[in-house]
């Protein structure tokens, strides 16, 4: 039971990071007027934005659906 509860709330988490992610780069790339420094920026903060999602969302798979090696 407790496995399943982390399973189920590590999951739950995961879907949130990845829609506040989505977006987070929705709304960096809104509409503007294009110029090469604005896309710069612009993929500059949108790679942030993924470095950071992910090395959350590595630290959930780490920490909370980590398996038990049994012996």
């Amino acid at each position: 039971m407790n496995n399943t509860i982390k399973k189920v709330s590590a999951y739950i988490l995961i879907s949130l990071v990845l829609l506040t992610t989505t977006v987070a780069v929705l709304e960096i790339w809104g509409i503007h007027l294009f110029d090469i420094k604005a896309i710069f920026w612009r993929l500059m903060q949108s790679l942030l934005v993924i470095f950071c999602s992910s090395a959350v969302l590595l630290f959930i798979f780490a920490v909370i659906l980590k398996e038990k090696k049994e012996e």
